[in-house]
């Protein structure tokens, strides 16, 4: 008997809300699922700002960070509407939308804010509503990040050697499923944040366009400049990209305070041309994806999803950076690129109510394996 499932993610670009509805039967561990409907509800302009300057550290009073939790929930909403219009679902899960996210420290654990009020959206749906996914691996030691590659396990089946997906939203984050078969089958799943993916673009982008463009559109801008290669390879021995995982990061470390650095460095190397410098960033992304590939395992291919799989001078990029690796869209395999993390976050609700350890050491760095997420009801 399987359970319909409604996943609704917002990530770190903010560009709004993405929504599947979808049924899964089975085995937990490798369910039979399928996907009956999908949406995408986008901020409002206003509201994208908030959240991304909220992201960045700008204070804001009490009162503002309530109004915000308010939106969020209403736009989590109208998301759940447009995807499942009939109310099919019999539950919801919901990422909610991240602010900030401190990764551990030393003996310091680690936090991090998914604005949402899941008592109200549950109200408003007249569903149950697992929420919070992060909080408990957090309190295990973890960094409660990614928590994709447990359920790209569960749903991206095994090939003959390491198989990587990729996802290049705000940040690009990364899992490597073992194989199939060979000496390394019964290697642990692997999955880490690897740095910016369309964070410093899109920040890029807004800032040379005066705000009249968010990102760049197929990667023209890109694609029209020259990249600075010394300044890219300079910028991969910063501290975060030496870091072996696990590792997780955020707007808080590639913001708009990052992108005002590197501009900055730009300009002192001569590169001040809004295309030199775009592609510059392009070419950043993905040599830090190239960088940590490089370092440990090499998988046989790449697939990517996200945003920026849209980004033709990004995908060239890694292309270019992951030789020998067949770099192509996951949609291919028939999960499309703004479906995946959505569909995840089904994926972990119905884990939660199902009472699976979700979250796991290999790739948070927890001190043990646990559930993940916390159920509320209408």
């Amino acid at each position: 008997m399987g359970l319909t499932v409604l996943g609704l993610m917002s990530g770190t670009s903010a560009d709004g809300v993405d929504g599947v509805l979808v049924r899964f039967w089975g085995r937990v561990n490798k369910p039979q699922w399928q996907l009956l409907s999908s949406g995408h509800h986008p901020y409002p302009i206003e509201l994208q700002e908030q959240i991304i300057a909220a992201g960045q550290g700008q204070p804001l009073s009490a009162a503002s960070f309530l109004q915000l939790e308010q939106e969020i929930t209403n736009a989590q909403a109208i998301c759940a509407r447009l995807t499942d219009p009939s109310s099919r679902a019999q539950l919801l899960g919901c990422h909610g939308q991240t602010l900030w996210h401190q990764p551990p420290q030393g003996e310091c654990l680690g936090a991090s804010w998914q604005c949402l009020n899941a008592p109200r959206l549950a109200e408003i749906l007249q569903r149950p509503v697992v929420s919070n996914f992060r909080a408990a691996d957090l309190a295990r030691g973890g960094h409660g990040a990614p928590l994709v590659p447990t359920t790209d396990r569960a749903l991206i089946p095994s090939i003959g050697g390491w198989r990587g997906v990729l996802n290049l939203g705000g940040i690009a984050n990364i899992t490597l499923l073992p194989p199939a078969q060979g000496p390394d089958q019964a290697m642990a799943l692997q999955g880490w944040d690897c740095g910016p993916a369309n964070s410093l673009i899109d920040l890029a982008v807004q800032f040379f366009s005066c705000g009249a463009k968010n990102y760049d559109s197929d990667g023209s801008w890109a694609l029209a400049g020259e990249v600075c290669e010394p300044l890219v390879q300079e910028w991969l021995t910063e501290p975060y990209f030496t870091q072996p995982p696990p590792k997780s990061t955020g707007r808080e470390l590639f913001g708009r305070q990052n992108l005002e650095q590197r501009l900055k460095q730009l300009e002192q190397v001569g590169v001040s041309a809004a295309e030199d410098v775009i592609a510059t960033l392009t070419a950043f992304s993905a040599a830090a994806v190239a960088a940590d590939l490089g370092r440990g395992v090499k998988p046989l291919e790449l697939l990517v999803s996200g945003g920026g799989c849209r980004n033709q001078a990004l995908m060239l990029q890694l292309q270019k950076r992951c030789p020998g690796v067949w770099v192509r869209p996951l949609a291919e395999l028939g999960i499309p690129h703004q479906q995946r993390e959505a569909l995840a976050f089904a994926l972990l609700a119905w884990w939660q109510q199902r009472g699976v350890a979700a979250g796991l050491p290999s790739v948070t760095g927890a001190s043990r394996q646990g559930p993940l997420g916390v159920a509320v009801h209408p």
